[in-house]
């Protein structure tokens, strides 16, 4: 169909500006954080990252699209690559399986260029026209001789195209879809000459994932042109000259259409690209500022705060502007005043390092978090393992919601529902017909034999997400349920094989496997080997030294760890990273080294914690060497170069490694200032500090 507009009048929309001087005078008083982030970070080799545009936490994931599916390409775009195929408001950061792509709008000019499927239409382009910071990004379509820039809000993606003088054309596309994602139903609506809204429902990795749009133009659009075969694709034509601008708002929820107008009300009411693009830095300096580190090497603080960055992307404030939003039954619910509702979690891989880090940076959204999967749990019949989109993935393994849960409420962080959560806990370890969970509690472990898929690693995490139960239940007062699940939480003992030294698949008749070789990797251990998983009693390391024959064999361990080496032919793409059989690109190994605290010579985890600072994160596209999996291992990275490390998260405790600047400061929402010094560190014994000195302000000399 289409449609034709004459205009009368011109239309002009004045918005105020700000003072230039005014903007100077405040760049010489606050130091622009945003400048630090170098969004490619992660681009490149194993890391999946997006270099578009966010928000902290924001629904809204606006990032270019190279147009082609595949494993590199999880985030939409890829280094290597050299073309871009429109710009779309969702991604997943760093994650092993691709979905979203939602709401693709790509500008092009006569003739467009288009490459048999799956590419399809697409344009050339070059790193050398590319840049982008902490809520900004900017390319040039080769092709079309098109300025591209994106900004965010919480909810809104903002577009700005720079014309090159012919007749300006903007595609949205609905239909495609790539990797794990496939379009069901698409709906687009004509409201006024610079107004849409519709809908796109789709399935893959978020099942039955639905999303309504309303967008604005800032330019009346001359004419429509729709194909609706396979999916709404919409041509909007404009009339254009040299180097006129237009902007482009999308509004995006995953609550209905009206979520997608008051979000577009609320936050977008205005078509000034610069405003939009100061509001979305002074957002990011807001929280990239609450850490300041001293160094004078511009590299490192690149890392440093980029990875504080990335750890800040997931998860993602799901409810509107209104507190609404669908949850996994299907209803549309409420939030409590003042508090949000939050999805995208990749438990896993986060409980570890990425959500312990939030209760020190953000308590509040910490709590609304933990809030947001107890109330989940409600709606679903069972915690969340891989949530996102009012869906459970059921990706990864474990019921880790309950470690985040019980972190939070353990600090005291406010607003969070104990006897609630406490009851989502029991309901989800004791539900018999999930994940072999009835044969771990009849048995003490999965038996490889009733369950072929990560039976000894389930067996693992099970019991540390019981531990965190019993944690919660005594700080309830609960005593049967403390007694339940303290005794369930040392079920990990049951795969002790004394003989070979490592935790080893067992059969339901209690037998171990015939043959067993530590290094190789089989469908009874998660993406990793017995060498990894042999760490994985994060909840009783004490235990596990007795079980290894005491502190010095711990050491020794420790030492063939770090050090036999791995057939680097044969490793699996997730085992990245690689030191020895320490794979830090992949998360069960993540907390290993700081294991050399509880040994007589806890230099060695300092000297490997700076090897894997210094070489596995750099400044560049390559710098990640593992899938950056939603923020944790960049959490890994603030931790550690700050120089502590939540080895087991629900503890209160932090291990002391290996600072890696002179000072560092947290500046915390209560006024306090915490403080780390690097002094005389090989002189000093102290290899812990708790939670309350940091919310406290103490000064810490590691």
């Amino acid at each position: 169909m289409k449609i034709k507009y004459r205009y009368i009048i011109n239309i002009f929309l004045y918005m105020g500006m700000y003072s230039a001087a005014l903007l100077s005078s405040q760049a010489a008083e606050i130091e622009d954080f945003t400048k630090y982030v170098n969004p490619f970070i992660g681009t490149d080799y194993t890391g999946n990252t997006y270099p578009g545009v966010q928000m902290p936490h924001g629904l809204v994931q606006l990032s270019p699209d190279n147009g082609l599916p595949g494993w590199d390409r999880i985030a939409g775009y890829f280094y290597p690559d050299s073309t871009i195929a429109g710009f779309s408001h969702t991604h997943l950061s760093g994650t092993g399986a691709g979905d979203l792509y939602d709401i693709s709008f790509m500008p092009v000019v006569e003739p467009v260029k288009i490459a048999d499927k799956p590419l399809g239409m697409h344009s050339k382009f070059c790193h050398d026209s590319e840049s982008a910071c902490a809520g900004y990004y900017k390319v040039t379509l080769a092709d079309y001789n098109i300025d591209v820039e994106l900004t965010a809000t919480e909810h809104c993606g903002i577009q700005q195209y720079t014309w090159p003088g012919k007749e300006g054309k903007v595609i949205l596309n609905l239909a495609k879809a790539t990797n794990w994602d496939a379009t069901k139903v698409t709906d687009v609506e004509i409201v006024d000459s610079v107004t849409i809204r519709g809908s796109r429902f789709s399935d893959g990795w978020a099942r039955n994932q639905k999303i309504w749009f309303e967008t604005r133009f800032s330019t009346p659009f001359a004419e429509v042109e729709t194909d609706t075969v396979g999916g709404h694709v919409v041509t909007f034509s404009f009339d254009t000259h040299a180097g006129e601008k237009l902007v482009v708002v999308t509004a995006i929820s995953g609550t209905d259409a009206r979520g997608a107008h008051s979000n577009i009300v609320a936050e977008a009411p205005h078509d000034s690209f610069e405003r939009y693009l100061a509001d979305a830095k002074s957002a990011w300096n807001k929280v990239l500022k609450k850490i300041e580190i001293s160094t004078g090497d511009i590299d490192e603080k690149t890392v440093f705060y980029t990875a504080l960055y990335h750890s800040l992307l997931a998860p993602v404030v799901f409810s509107d502007v209104d507190g609404r939003y669908r949850g996994p039954d299907g209803v549309v619910h409420q939030c409590a005043e003042g508090h949000k509702h939050y999805s995208t979690f990749s438990t896993w891989d986060t409980y570890r390092a990425a959500h312990p880090l939030y209760t020190i940076l953000e308590p509040a959204a910490a709590a609304d978090m933990a809030q947001s999967l107890i109330d989940f749990g409600i709606q679903n019949g069972r915690l969340p393992v891989w949530n996102m989109w009012a869906s459970e993935t059921d990706m990864m393994i474990g019921y880790h919601s309950v470690p985040i849960i019980v972190d939070a409420i353990l600090k005291k962080l406010p607003g969070i529902d104990a006897e609630a959560a406490l009851g989502e806990c029991i309901r989800t370890a004791r539900k018999d017909d999930y994940r072999s969970i009835g044969e771990y509690r009849r048995l003490g472990y999965v038996p490889f034999d009733k369950d072929s898929i990560w039976s000894l690693s389930k067996t693992l995490e099970y019991a540390y997400d019981d531990a965190c139960v019993a944690r919660l239940a005594e700080y309830i007062g609960n005593d049967s349920v403390y007694r339940e699940f303290s005794q369930r939480a040392k079920n990990y003992i049951n795969l002790y094989n004394p003989v070979t030294g490592f935790m080893q698949p067992k059969r339901s008749d209690g037998s171990f496997t015939d043959t067993f070789d530590p290094q190789q990797y089989t469908e009874d251990i998660c993406e990793s080997n017995a060498w990894q998983y042999l760490w994985s009693v994060q909840h009783d390391i004490p235990g596990l030294i007795e079980l290894l024959g005491g502190k010095t064999a711990l050491e020794k361990k420790l030492d063939l760890f770090f050090s036999e080496k791995a057939d680097s032919a044969s490793l699996p793409l997730f085992s990245t990273g690689m030191i020895g059989q320490y794979a830090h690109g992949n998360e069960p190994s993540h907390h290993v080294a700081y294991l050399y605290n509880y040994t007589d010579h806890p230099e060695k985890g300092r000297e490997y914690l700076r090897q894997i600072m210094t070489t596995l994160y750099k400044n560049a596209p390559d710098g990640l060497c593992g899938n950056e999996d939603c923020g944790q291992m960049s959490a890994w990275y603030v931790f550690s170069s700050f120089g502590f490390y939540p080895l087991d998260p629900v503890s209160g405790e932090y291990e002391i490694g290996c600072p890696m600047f002179e000072s560092a400061k947290i500046y915390l929402d209560n006024g306090n200032t915490f403080n780390v010094c690097r002094k005389d560190l090989n002189n000093n014994t102290s290899r812990k500090i708790k939670h309350s000195d940091i919310i406290n302000g103490r000064t810490i000399k590691p």
